[in-house]
């Protein structure tokens, strides 16, 4: 029987999971993606805390009127600021069981272009 979406969208977030580790030097930058928004999250998975998060409702990015691909790459600059700011310059990229395409790639472009490495 197949898997529906979400099931296999959780068993690929578990394989990425595995591997990918956030720690306060280098932490993981978690995206998630639904319809309409784009997420950007900076985690110690150490400490089980968030260090800095962003997303395309916020109001710097909510005022700029482009589409969401466009949306997600200020939202990933916006989140590389933050980072830049708290002293953090690379983490660890988890595209959260999405597609490394579309609006998930915009974002860590965006990110990139920010000045953060991965």
């Amino acid at each position: 029987m197949a898997l529906s979406k979400e099931e296999r969208r959780q068993r690929i977030k578990y394989r990425i999971r595995k591997t990918v580790k956030g720690t306060s030097g280098s932490p993981r930058l978690c995206v998630f993606r639904s319809n309409n928004e784009i997420y950007a999250q900076l985690i110690d998975d150490k400490a089980g805390k968030t260090l800095a998060a962003a997303s395309s409702g916020d109001k710097s990015v909510k005022s700029a009127k482009v589409n969401k691909s466009e949306k997600a790459k200020l939202v990933g600059k916006a989140i590389a600021e933050k980072a830049i700011s708290a002293g953090i310059k690379v983490v660890a990229f988890d595209r959260n069981g999405f597609l490394y395409h579309g609006r998930v790639k915009q974002l860590a472009e965006g990110a990139r272009e920010g000045g953060l490495k991965f």
